[in-house]
């Protein structure tokens, strides 16, 4: 019954753990996406959940972000979810505080905010701008994101199943090995 109780709570742990939320509002096809540590420019419009108010937008300076992705020279939630994008794709991020600013205000975003981004990506350096932007068909965007879902699942469920192995030796006290997972 214990162990029953742990792995239930372990596994809710994982469940419950906020992750950034991902909608592809515009996607397209291309032969190459953005990798961890290109040099990528992005135009985007950030809002604050809590009530809809804008407090940044690089649309309106009509100049794109440039920055290396996957480096930690962004938010974390832009650093993990800009990667594997084609030029001209458009994504909307929904960015908890533990993948934004945390428990810290930033200029006129208040502490643990919920953020809701824009994004567009523009460019990569070294990548050539295609010549026409081909939307890719609603089937096939609906596969992509099928297959994702599964990946998702599985990774959870092995981190869940990890770590009721992890609190059953650690709290079990009878000196013995278990191997029932």
């Amino acid at each position: 019954m214990r162990f029953l109780t742990l792995s239930i709570a372990a596994l809710a742990a994982f469940v419950a753990a906020e992750e950034v939320k991902v909608e592809v509002t515009r996607a397209v096809e291309c032969d190459r996406k953005s990798q961890k540590g290109d040099k990528i420019s992005v135009h985007y419009r950030g809002t604050l959940q809590s009530d809809g108010k804008q407090f940044d937008a690089s649309y309106d300076r009509g100049q794109p972000l440039t920055f290396v992705v996957g480096k930690g020279s962004v938010i974390k939630g832009w650093d993990d979810n800009l990667i594997d994008m084609c030029i001209g794709e458009k994504r909307t991020l929904t960015i908890p505080p533990e993948f934004g600013y945390g428990d810290r205000a930033m200029g006129p975003i208040p502490a643990g905010s919920t953020l809701i981004f824009e994004t567009e990506l523009m460019g990569i350096d070294g990548v050539k701008a295609p010549e026409s932007i081909v939307e890719k068909t609603v089937s096939s965007v609906a596969s992509e994101a099928t297959e994702g879902i599964k990946d998702t699942v599985k990774s959870k469920l092995a981190e869940a199943a990890e770590a009721a192995k992890v609190v059953i030796a650690d709290t079990d006290g009878d000196g013995q090995e278990h191997n029932e997972l």
